[in-house]
């Protein structure tokens, strides 16, 4: 066992020990699909890329826009997450992955909170894992293989919104079919409108 995925194991067990619950309400389970070599290439090589989730902006009002979004989504996420550095990162990463893989941000974070409730260490009586609660046949099918990864918070975060954008594809731009399909219960209601509720949550001031 690596050093990774060694501290990995000890840190999902050790939040099982707190007493955090196994899994969240909702928690997905994405089916294993055949997919075509050049999907399999194509998501592979949107994983591989380590660009930093900083943004850069040439245009100074989309960075006050982006700077009034970060503080805005902090002041909402402290109850979830108390310490500033922390919320910071994590939606420094969210923003960065969600707007990335051509998603609102908001949405992803309506994601993260019925899937997993922001915690990171969570694992779903399927095996789905952390924020996003990506299956770890993922990582075999288009990753390096190991699950461990699934709980750091950038690789979670990419995996879970590449397969979000992946689905969006496959159903054409049909977001609720695409949640449903992220969800592995593809024509029900229950997920999808979880989800576009929790998103209410997350839009700007003027956005609702």
């Amino acid at each position: 066992m690596t050093g990774l995925r060694r501290r990995a194991s000890l840190l999902a067990m050790a939040a099982l020990a707190c007493g955090l619950p196994p899994r969240a309400a909702r928690a997905g389970a994405q089916a294993e699909e055949p997919l075509a070599d050049s999907i399999r290439t194509a998501l592979s090589a949107a994983i591989a890329s380590s660009a930093p989730p900083k943004p850069s902006f040439t245009d100074i009002e989309q960075r006050l826009a982006y700077l009034r979004w970060l503080g805005t989504m902090s002041e909402r996420l402290k109850k979830r997450k108390s310490e500033a550095h922390v919320r910071l990162e994590f939606l420094e990463t969210l923003w960065y992955e969600s707007t990335r893989a051509g998603l609102e941000p908001a949405l992803v974070l309506g994601l993260v909170q019925v899937e997993s409730g922001f915690r990171k260490y969570v694992i779903s009586s399927a095996g789905a894992r952390g924020y996003m609660q990506v299956m770890p046949f993922w990582t075999r099918v288009i990753g390096d293989g190991d699950p461990a990864r699934l709980f750091h918070m950038q690789t979670n975060l990419r995996f879970g919104c590449v397969i979000l954008r992946h689905y969006l594809t496959i159903e054409r731009g049909d977001l609720f079919m695409a949640l449903g399909r992220y969800n592995g219960s593809r024509g029900r209601a229950e997920y999808p409108s979880a989800v576009f509720a929790a998103r209410q949550q997350w839009l700007m001031p003027g956005q609702r």
